[in-house]
């Protein structure tokens, strides 16, 4: 049963957010696992709000007999036109309303409530369909998830029997090589943080990728803050495979009393014939019970690797809900040449190769 109260909307700036707005937050986090994402979390919010001066909260609240009661949280960013995107917007990888259970909601008051013509989403989480029925959906992809049961025979035991043959001779390998294989969970130290941002900004320029966050002061502040927080909702995670005394593929992931979401995985090029980040991940897994995890978000992504250790997926969605407004309809003129630009890009294999290796020459001259 849904209740239908009149809601008021007050936007604040994450730093404005209180204990209690904290506490209530936490609270519908906990209540529901589809919210439980670290990337849903106050803590994740505030980080982005201490980088980006854009970054807003909207709080729900409705009439209660002591006092207004709090039963939401839109974290957005605001932009121009009246566009809204999600808070870490273009690293952000579970976005929507946090809520109490059976709220009802109506996404276009939402966002005339936060004076936003459009909200742009593009790793929309799954359950958060009231914003797919009021807008315009584009893409639905799967993300693939590991459901931690407590039974780690029973997940390796529904493997595909290759695949683990395949990671069990990598580790061997990389032991006889190098020395005996081991997993920290958690290693805070500042300089294996520099290790994985250098790794991982080279791997992006071997694909002729132009976009490299990790090249960005201001992110890579934002990474160091979550990986000092302590909080159940929200934290910073740096796993480390070593071989004897190397360290041969690390993770940064994000993590919250329940949930492991995969963000920034790396490793050693040097060693990659033993293929160190793909034990890396058999190895988090096989660690996750321990720590208290349920489930290991892997993200969105049709990589074979995901498909051989998920259990199960998540659908993502790509698209927007847009207002009866002159914003609106300007939006929606200016960005509809961009993807028909970019479809027909990515329809002529031939061009689409020649661009990357031409962004990738540019990015390296800069």
């Amino acid at each position: 049963m849904t209740e239908v109260i009149a809601m008021d909307v007050t936007v604040l700036r994450p730093d404005e957010l209180t204990t209690d707005d904290i506490s209530a937050w936490h609270a519908m986090q906990r209540a529901d696992l589809a919210l439980a994402n670290p990337f849903f979390s106050p803590e994740f919010t505030r980080a982005v709000g201490h980088q980006r001066s854009n970054a807003r909260v909207a709080r729900l609240t409705v009439p209660a007999a002591k006092g207004p009661r709090t039963v939401g949280f839109f974290p957005f960013e605001r932009h121009a036109l009246g566009t809204g995107k999600p808070i870490g917007s273009g690293f952000c990888d579970s976005q929507g309303l946090i809520h109490e259970p059976g709220l009802d909601w109506d996404p276009l008051e939402l966002l005339r409530a936060c004076d936003l013509a459009i909200w742009e989403y593009d790793h929309l989480a799954a359950g958060q369909t009231r914003f797919e029925k009021a807008g315009t959906p584009r893409t639905r992809t799967a993300s693939p998830i590991i459901e931690v049961n407590g039974d780690l025979g029973a997940y390796l035991e529904h493997r595909r029997r290759s695949f683990l043959k395949e990671v069990r001779q990598k580790e061997r390998k990389l032991t006889r090589e190098l020395g005996p294989v081991r997993l920290v969970f958690h290693s805070p130290e500042p300089v294996l943080l520099d290790t994985l941002i250098r790794w991982k900004a080279a791997q992006l320029r071997a694909k002729g990728m132009r976009r490299n966050l990790l090249s960005q002061d201001w992110f890579r502040a934002i990474l160091r803050e979550l990986l000092d927080l302590s909080s159940e909702s929200c934290s910073g995670v740096l796993a480390v495979l070593y071989a004897g005394d190397e360290v041969v593929a690390l993770r940064y992931a994000l993590r919250s009393h329940q949930v492991l979401a995969d963000w920034f995985p790396a490793y050693d090029t040097r060693f990659a014939r033993c293929s160190p980040g793909l034990v890396m991940y058999l190895k988090v897994t096989e660690a996750a019970e321990e720590h208290g995890i349920a489930r290991i978000d892997l993200g969105k992504g049709t990589e074979p690797f995901k498909q051989d250790l998920k259990t199960a997926e998540l659908a993502i969605t790509e698209g927007y809900v847009a207002r009866h407004t002159p914003k609106a309809a300007l939006w929606r003129a200016r960005t509809a040449s961009g993807r028909t630009a970019r479809a027909a890009l990515h329809s002529h294999p031939r061009i689409h190769r020649a661009t990357v290796k031409a962004a990738g020459v540019v990015d390296r001259l800069r």
